[in-house]
């Protein structure tokens, strides 16, 4: 109960600064809380633990239905929609006995990677309140990295939990395809979504993907504390192509720097081609495009309202009515060759994972849509979704991990990416580096006292 109350006391002190929450749930959190704190502390005949996050205080994206509290999506359109049922993936956090603080903001209907919402305001970035904290899950990362809730679910279409995770200087998963269970999230593009766990540590992330994974018959549970250790040592691989091709300096350096720390601990790095993954911005961006604005088509929203949405998403939207059927298909198609040569280029160098930085550049100031890397002026959205769409094309999971700090002190994430159903693997790669990290990163104490 103290915790739910402690936590509810940052938000209300805090929140108005950061700007994390649309939503906050207190009535229903206490309500929780009380219900959590009279099963742990009764009689033992009568007690009931239900794991190890039972009675914590967690957010979950505005995306995702809630019984009862209204889910916007980020948007104007849904500003007043109220679910009748729970996401099962609510089901089964509120089963764990988790207790729900509130809905975070977000990118609008998650179709940007800045959280600059134009109707409920941006969200800021702890670290420096005049940047951004990356999209489209921004609210949850900021939340969690200022200490407004101690987890929070997101999703992720094109790195939007791990773009944000990176940003804020959090841990972000993207799972496997068919991991968690999407059901009663509002898509952006279905094909391409992924539901997951944001968190201050990989351990935290662990615990909060365990009730929510879809695992095979054989498959553990992500207990705390356990170490999956391999009999042999992690062989992981770094790209020739695409991902180190336009990073910042800065990210570069600690990018680096967090390989000879992985070498330290005695992972083999080795270079690895996949002269694919250069296709898979286009396809990427075909699918995305294309089954977004089907969707808000099917809902009767775009172009019927379209006032009511941003300005940003409503070009794309547009976009996605100019996406001819045969792009869309070849870039169907591309995805699954993509999937079947992922898995394949790992079986045959004998790759456990790849690392790479999650994202090429730290957090950009608010308001800024291009960046300069080396003299040349880049996109900022391309910029961030680069790195990170090849892990959604090919269905894998992706984690991000902390690894450091620019000169400016803003995080830079470390991006892990396994094969199919790698996910404990991924997990206990970024556990152990985290762990080995000579400082905490984390941002001003103000915050997070």
């Amino acid at each position: 109960m103290e915790l739910t109350q402690h936590l509810l006391e940052r938000i209300r002190e805090w929140n108005p600064r950061l700007n994390t929450y649309i939503t906050v749930c207190e009535e229903q959190a206490l309500q929780l809380a009380r219900q959590a704190e009279a099963e742990l502390c009764t009689n033992r005949k009568n007690r009931r633990d239900r794991g190890a996050l039972h009675g914590i205080p967690i957010s979950l994206k505005d995306n995702i239905y809630t019984k009862d509290v209204r889910t916007t999506g980020g948007s104007k359109i849904l500003k007043d929609f109220v679910p009748l049922h729970d996401a099962p993936v609510v089901t089964a956090l509120k089963g764990a006995g988790a207790v729900i603080l509130g809905k975070t903001n977000m990118h609008e209907f998650a179709y940007g990677v800045t959280t600059e919402n134009p109707h409920y305001g941006p969200t800021r970035n702890p670290w420096d309140l005049e940047r951004i904290p990356g999209g489209s899950s921004g609210g949850s990362a900021a939340a969690v990295a200022a200490g407004l809730c101690y987890g929070s679910i997101g999703t992720d279409t094109g790195g939007s939990i791990r773009i944000p995770a990176s940003l804020c200087g959090v841990v972000g998963l993207k799972p496997g395809l068919g991991r968690v269970n999407a059901e009663d999230v509002i898509p952006l593009s279905p094909t391409l979504d992924f539901v997951g766990p944001l968190a201050r540590s990989a351990e935290d992330a662990a615990l909060l993907l365990d009730p929510i994974f879809v695992r095979g018959k054989k498959e553990a549970r992500f207990l705390a504390g356990r170490a999956m250790v391999r009999k042999r040592k992690t062989k992981l691989g770094i790209p020739k192509e695409f991902f180190l091709e336009v990073v910042d300096a800065e990210v570069q350096r600690v990018f680096e720097d967090a390989l000879r720390l992985l070498e330290k601990q005695g992972a083999r790095l080795t270079e690895v081609s996949f002269p694919q993954m250069a296709e898979t911005e286009d396809a990427g961006n075909q699918i995305a495009w294309a089954e977004a604005t089907v969707y808000h088509q099917e809902a009767g929203w775009y172009p019927e309202r379209s006032d009511e949405y941003g300005e940003d998403v409503r070009t794309r939207l547009e976009m996605g009515t100019k996406v001819m059927a045969v792009s869309y298909l070849q870039a169907r198609e591309f995805r699954e060759k993509f999937k079947a040569v992922f898995h394949e280029t790992l079986a045959a160098n004998e790759i456990d994972a790849l690392v790479t930085p999650t994202t090429a550049i730290a957090a950009p100031r608010m308001g800024e849509v291009t960046v300069s890397i080396g003299g040349k002026s880049h996109p900022l959205r391309a910029l961030l979704l680069k790195l990170n769409r090849p892990a959604n094309l090919a269905g894998v999971p992706a984690i991000s991990v902390p690894c450091g700090l620019t000169s400016e002190k803003l995080p830079v994430g470390l991006q892990v990416i396994g094969d199919w159903t790698d996910e404990a693997l991924l997990l206990e790669i970024a556990g152990r580096f985290e762990r080995e990290l000579a400082f905490v990163i984390r941002p001003d104490f103000k915050f997070t006292n």
